[in-house]
């Protein structure tokens, strides 16, 4: 222990042994939130009983759920199902598989996440963006058109990578990798998303049947002027009405929000009477095309159905990770917003392994990629759900309808689903979120208008990883140009702050203080080591115009996390330098990890234990009585000098 000038002390002692460390940092790394923390000094069989609690959710509120509750959440899983019928229809044609799949889709994985969920408010479903995703990915192995089997077989082996990769990402606790699709990148790819996919549209919205597989801006408006002579007015009429309607609703919604259940059941209205203009007025004759024939049944089995074939296992397990991290992002996002409003919390990596066995589980039973939608989560919330009863709720009237009245649906206008998808795509074109970011963070405007522009003009997958790309590069910008900044002290009290940020704090005559703000690492100890002296020469050319020289340096390392061998080399490297130059330095505050490796590395018996203190006052209470000290011994060598002259 090292006594400073004050009664405060520096702890040098004994570094924790290998096992310690390393339990600390997984249990850090992997269970953040510390879930086990409440219960860890109860009796064993309460500690099970709550650790099974805690990975299956549902039995953590099933025992207080009462009828109150009951009811609202009935009330919520109606209305979700009446968005979920036209949303699957539509989503399934967007992945270009058959419409049913959409239905089935919206059954067995609501089930399976009001189990495994944590999340009160989510309600499960398709997403526009994964569809489109997985069309365009597995399209450049296998046309839909020309062999529809073998790619509705591909998309479910899609489907069931994308649960391993969630349950297992779940199940190792590896939630930290989902934040590296920033808010900027998700903002930027559904934007993007929503411009190409209401462009694809574009073909049922004018009738057409010839159309590209391509997602790129110029490659579908090249499509619908090269194909321009199959476009239908009748088709064009009927759509526009249809998404006139939709749009007053979303507007009266924006309007007055205790409306929201207009814009909720305004889909399957849409749907309902596209239906019955299409018997009714045999719109197929004028050449506006239906869904056509939807089986009624519950889901069969597709486990036979998987293809591991080495010739499309790249493409699958392509389209499988890719589509999965977006659409797990999204729904870990989308959730977690939403918590927020009533003050809860959403844990990322159950959320993971409950997006992870639905589609695991879906894929076995003739289900797509499935997740939690914003549009559908939003009117769940809305609608006053309190637990997820509510997706067990739409996952019975699903098989309701599965049951009784699919073939109803298969009159479905597509210029009608259309109208639905081009909606709803609208919505999450987020113009002011936008010109927020740009008002507020260049870069990360940047970042987001990457990936925008990446999806329209290049493609989904592309722009994406440039986006993710950019974005990694200014986290390793930070990391390699670490924030330091000179302290000075605030007139008329005892705190130190930047003096950029407060031009009034006071500099003190002999010493400079500089504050560290991250891990010293070999990519940034370099720059650190010349910032420190350039701060150095600086006061050097100040000390010229009349100013006390620099004789003590001190580095406040309250901010420093951690330190590798590099960085404690480093150091020593300024030590020595500095002390060429007859500067002194010290060690504010070493944080336990950053101690622990400079006593290991004897970097402590270098420098010298006296050197090293637990605030900035102590240290610059030690560097006043050195100073002191010094100019006493300098006032006492000159009067021995004088006193020599006169004899």
């Amino acid at each position: 222990m090292a006594v400073t000038s004050s009664t405060h002390r520096v702890n040098f002692g004994e570094p924790r042994n290998f096992v310690t460390t390393f339990k600390s940092k997984c249990k850090e790394t992997l269970f953040p939130d510390d879930p086990f923390a409440e219960f860890k000094d109860e009796k064993p069989s309460l500690r099970a009983r709550k650790a099974v609690q805690y990975f299956i959710p549902i039995l953590q509120w099933i025992s207080t759920y009462n009828f109150k509750m009951f009811r609202y959440d009935v009330l919520a899983g109606i209305t979700i199902t009446s968005l979920a019928i036209p949303q699957g229809i539509s989503y399934a044609k967007l992945a270009n598989i058959p419409p049913i799949i959409g239905l089935y889709s919206s059954f067995v994985p609501p089930l399976i996440y009001a189990i495994f969920g944590s999340s009160k408010h989510i309600a499960v479903g398709t997403v526009a963006a994964s569809s489109l995703l997985l069309a365009e990915t597995i399209g450049e192995k296998v046309s839909a058109n020309d062999d529809p089997d073998l790619y509705l077989h591909l998309v479910f082996t899609a489907t069931f990578f994308t649960g391993i990769m969630e349950t297992a990402l779940g199940f190792l606790r590896l939630g930290i990798l989902v934040d590296f699709l920033s808010h900027s990148t998700i903002t930027g790819f559904m934007g993007g998303t929503a411009i190409i996919i209401c462009l694809q549209q574009l073909k049922g919205l004018l009738g057409m049947k010839t159309f590209t597989q391509k997602t790129d801006v110029i490659s579908v408006l090249h499509a619908v002027f090269k194909y321009k002579h199959e476009w239908k007015w009748e088709c064009v009429v009927v759509g526009v009405i249809f998404l006139a309607f939709l749009q007053f609703t979303r507007f009266l919604r924006q309007r007055k929000p205790k409306l929201f259940w207009v814009s909720a059941i305004a889909p399957i209205i849409t749907v309902i009477v596209g239906c019955l203009f299409a018997y009714l007025a045999k719109a197929e004759r004028f050449g506006i095309q239906i869904v056509g024939h939807l089986k009624k049944g519950l889901n069969p089995p597709s486990l036979h159905l998987l293809n591991f074939d080495s010739e499309y296992l790249p493409i699958t397990l392509k389209a499988g990770i890719i589509t999965g991290f977006v659409s797990m992002a999204e729904g870990i996002a989308i959730g977690r917003s939403f918590a927020i409003m009533k003050n809860e919390q959403v844990d990322g990596n159950k959320e993971m392994l409950a997006f992870g066995l639905m589609n695991i589980i879906g894929s076995f039973t003739s289900c797509y990629l499935t997740t939690g939608p914003f549009s559908k989560t939003a009117v769940n919330f809305n609608s006053g759900c309190k637990t997820a009863m509510s997706n067990i709720i739409m996952a019975l009237c699903m098989m309701l309808v599965l049951l009784f009245l699919a073939p109803v649906f298969s009159y479905t206008p597509l210029v009608a689903l259309s109208s639905i998808i081009m909606s709803a795509m609208l919505g999450l074109i987020n113009y002011d979120e936008a010109i927020h970011l740009f008002k507020v963070d260049k870069l990360d405007f940047c970042i987001c208008m990457v990936c925008f522009f990446g999806v329209t003009f290049i493609s989904m997958d592309v722009g994406l990883m440039l986006s993710v790309g950019l974005a990694l590069v200014r986290a390793l910008l930070y990391v390699a140009r670490p924030a330091a900044c000179k302290l000075g002290k605030i007139p008329g009290s005892e705190l130190y702050r930047d003096i950029e940020q407060y031009p009034g704090s006071v500099l003190l005559p002999g010493v400079l203080i500089l504050q560290l703000g991250s891990p010293i690492y070999f990519a940034n100890c370099n720059y650190l080591r010349e910032r420190i002296l350039r701060w150095v020469r600086e006061e050097e050319r100040f000390s010229d115009s009349g100013s006390n020289t620099v004789e003590h340096v001190l580095l406040d390392l309250s901010g420093v996390s951690s330190i590798d061998m590099t960085g404690i080399s480093s150091l020593s490297e300024i030590n020595r330098i500095l002390e060429a130059k007859g500067i002194k330095i010290s060690l504010i505050n070493p944080r336990i990890d950053v101690m622990e490796k400079m006593i290991l590395s004897k970097f402590t018996e270098i420098m010298g234990r006296e050197r090293f203190f637990l605030s900035i006052e102590d240290a610059v209470e030690a560097c006043r009585f050195s100073l002191q000290k010094d100019k006493k011994l300098d006032q006492s060598a000159i009067a021995l000098r004088v006193s020599a002259g006169d004899e």
